[in-house]
């Protein structure tokens, strides 16, 4: 936790910051314990917004709306974003933010289950964002690949799962083997994806970005 604080110090010395109101929404979800991207993955996502330039996000796992908000302040204005969300309390304050915050309409909000929506999904979009309930990550990846267009960029989030991944099956408490083990088989469906180029970073809790050729 102290080399946690340490970099995450020394990274707000060197960043340009964010809009007040992103601020406060992040200090208000870790003082809620409400899981939201970390401060290294958020400036990473800035600088891939800025070289993308994305005009439609799609983003599996809302909680709050953090990473949405954050998404739509550093894209054109043209830009669409869908996002689902499947936790009612989380829901409800998604809601509110959007409401306060999207002031320039860019949010396409769906309540539900993704792994059934996206199933009925018929657009293309040239940024996915996939944070959200992360033993489906597997289950969900044949549909964001027909979605995603050639060149389209795939971010996934908490690959490392706090550095759970790295250790054997056996070597994590029992009730988070499943996570693990299914991530790990996301992981390796990744690397065996012909028409993905991939690389690991250890951002945040680790992320993949996933370019389809």
């Amino acid at each position: 936790m102290f080399e946690e604080e340490r970099i995450e110090s020394f990274l707000r010395a060197f960043s340009k910051g964010f809009p007040e109101y992103i601020e406060e929404l992040e200090e208000k979800a870790k003082a809620a314990d409400i899981p939201i991207i970390r401060k290294d993955t958020q400036e990473l996502l800035r600088v891939l917004l800025s070289l993308k330039k994305p005009k439609k996000i799609l983003e599996i796992g809302t909680a709050v709306g953090f990473s949405s908000l954050l998404m739509a302040e550093y894209t054109e204005d043209d830009c669409k974003i869908t996002t689902i969300e499947n936790y009612p309390p989380r829901i409800e304050e998604a809601k509110n933010n959007f409401s306060k915050f999207d002031k320039k309409g860019k949010i396409n909000f769906l309540e539900g289950d993704a792994g059934e929506i996206i199933k009925n999904m018929q657009d293309e979009y040239d940024l996915i964002f996939l944070d959200g309930p992360k033993g489906q990550y597997e289950n969900y990846l044949d549909d964001l690949l027909r979605m995603l267009p050639s060149g389209g960029l795939l971010i996934t989030d908490n690959i490392l799962k706090e550095g759970e991944i790295v250790e054997s099956r056996f070597a994590v408490t029992r009730r988070n083997r499943t996570i693990h083990s299914r991530m790990r088989e996301y992981l390796l469906r990744l690397r065996d994806e012909e028409i993905l180029e991939n690389v690991i970073l250890p951002t945040g809790d680790g992320m993949t970005l996933s370019v389809k050729k």
